[in-house]
């Protein structure tokens, strides 16, 4: 039991490799966010031509200028699409690291009985422990995905109707994480690796 519960350790390093680009991911989809909410705030103005002053005069100065901020937004949302697609491939690589980890306890020639499971050798995790932090960290992940993911396909739609204040409530989801307690994921950590802390 402490070898299979050595190889979920294991299993838990690739996956904090995963949190760490994730991390990295979200920072970039928080900043292509703003970039995306900055344009769609100007929206509103530029369609009013009292707001150009002298340049009003210019053949199609407002046509141009808006054209330009459309094709800019267009750009940064396709960025952000790409992003999610990143975030996706983590969502993906969690669950083949639980399906995985199922699957080596299935796939021994020994099944471990309940008791074994849950057996916990002086401050080591138990593998029951190993399996639930997996799947809590899947769970919550991909519960953060699916948000983000909505909020990006509802930024869209917000580009017809501009609103500051839904702009900056679902800047505010995004930048929260709100379905990753990180105080959550350590303790989850502190739990596999109780041996490495002390």
């Amino acid at each position: 039991m402490e070898a299979m519960v050595k190889k979920y350790q294991q299993k838990f390093r690739k996956v904090k490799d995963d949190m760490d680009r994730w991390d990295d991911l979200q920072v970039r989809l928080v900043s292509q966010f703003r970039n995306a909410s900055s344009i769609i705030g100007r929206l509103q103005l530029l369609e009013d031509p009292k707001n150009y002053g002298s340049l009003k005069n210019i053949d199609n100065i407002k046509d141009s200028i808006l054209g330009k901020q459309m094709e800019s937004l267009q750009m940064i949302m396709l960025s952000m699409t790409k992003t999610l697609e990143e975030l996706n491939i983590i969502i993906l690589s969690l669950a083949k690291t639980l399906r995985d980890a199922k699957q080596q306890l299935k796939g021994g020639t020994i099944q471990p009985s309940m008791k074994q499971l849950n057996h916990r050798i002086g401050i080591k995790p138990s593998i029951a422990d190993c399996l639930e932090g997996l799947r809590l960290l899947h769970e919550m992940y991909q519960s953060e995905y699916l948000l983000k993911s909505s909020v990006i396909s509802a930024l869209a739609s917000l580009a017809l109707k501009p609103s500051a204040s839904d702009l900056h409530a679902f800047e505010q989801l995004l930048v929260d994480q709100p379905n990753i307690p990180k105080e959550e994921v350590q303790s989850i950590y502190d739990i596999i690796y109780a041996e490495e802390i002390c």
